[in-house]
């Protein structure tokens, strides 16, 4: 497919005077993962609610693989899988059941993979639904949009409720799933699994993206943390280029750099550093960064 697999082109929703997402311009290219993040009430559910046709736009457009999410949803959901955090199933129905009903629903089902997922998520699909736990209620779904090998996943907190050792598997397969050329758009508030995952993320702030770029280039535009230790007190680095967030603790000086590090080497040289630690921001530190100063106007 030509077309890239997620299009969104001055998405916008409204509620009366509320504003949930407010002009949104979005590209996810095909086989990528992307990490949409954002708290509580930032218009993330309202994006993948639009996406998926479930809602009507107040005004723009969103486009899975180039059809009209809204106008026309059988022909934009005959690409996708979709998986939220609300677990509602059929309670009398066994696990498998339920398989077989989302199945038929989509259409299009590997066996072979489903049979897989089943063992490697470790669901006994002969359990009536009412039986299962929160975190297996979450596993059928997870394991019935996998086996569909949908060209588009749409992950909105998928892995809330499963423990450590079962996101693994999640993550695993998702990977897979990329690596086989399908798509993810996956919201979550698990920053770590985001890391892990995505090619890029999107950065969403009261209903506006205030950022889309890979994590190499939110880096890249982020100060590097910095930590030496000196034989004596630290130097007074202030006024050196780029340097900010200066903190001294005893003879240990922390700072955070932007920019060429070029100056800052240079001083600590001439000081006499006797150890010196650098690393990158962390996603979570990235979001905080990029979400506090994003320069978002009240709607």
């Amino acid at each position: 497919m030509d077309a890239p697999a997620v299009r969104a082109d001055g998405l916008t929703k409204r509620y009366g005077r509320t504003v949930a997402l407010d002009h949104l311009d979005l590209v996810v290219p095909a086989g990528q993962i992307l990490g949409y993040l954002g708290p509580n009430g930032a218009g993330k559910t309202t994006t993948l609610r639009l996406l998926l046709g479930l809602i009507r736009p107040t005004s723009g457009r969103a486009e899975i693989f180039g059809v009209d999410a809204w106008r026309e949803p059988v022909r934009a959901h005959a690409h996708l899988a979709y998986v939220t955090s609300d677990v509602a199933l059929w309670p009398t129905l066994t696990g498998g059941e339920v398989l077989d009903l989302l199945g038929h629903a989509h259409g299009a089902v590997d066996g072979a993979l489903r049979e897989e997922l089943i063992a490697s998520f470790d669901l006994d699909p002969t359990l009536r639904v009412r039986a299962y736990s929160t975190g297996n209620r979450q596993k059928i779904l997870l394991i019935a949009a996998l086996m569909t090998r949908a060209d588009l996943l749409v992950l909105d907190e998928p892995t809330r409720g499963l423990d450590p050792l079962v996101d693994q598997v999640f993550r695993t397969y998702i990977r897979q799933a990329r690596d086989r050329g399908q798509t993810v758009v996956l919201s979550s508030h698990e920053l770590s699994e985001v890391e892990a995952l995505c090619d890029q993320v999107a950065i969403v702030r009261a209903g506006r993206l205030v950022e889309q770029r890979t994590l190499a280039e939110l880096r890249q535009l982020s100060a590097l943390a910095i930590e030496a230790t000196f034989p004596g007190r630290p130097p007074d680095l202030r006024g050196v280029p780029g340097v900010h967030a200066l903190e001294v603790e005893g003879s240990v000086l922390r700072c955070q750099v932007e920019g060429s590090i070029e100056p800052l080497l240079r001083a600590l040289a001439e000081a006499g550093v006797t150890r010196m630690t650098s690393r990158e921001p962390s996603l979570e530190e990235l979001f905080l960064a990029h979400y506090d100063r994003a320069d978002v106007p009240a709607p």
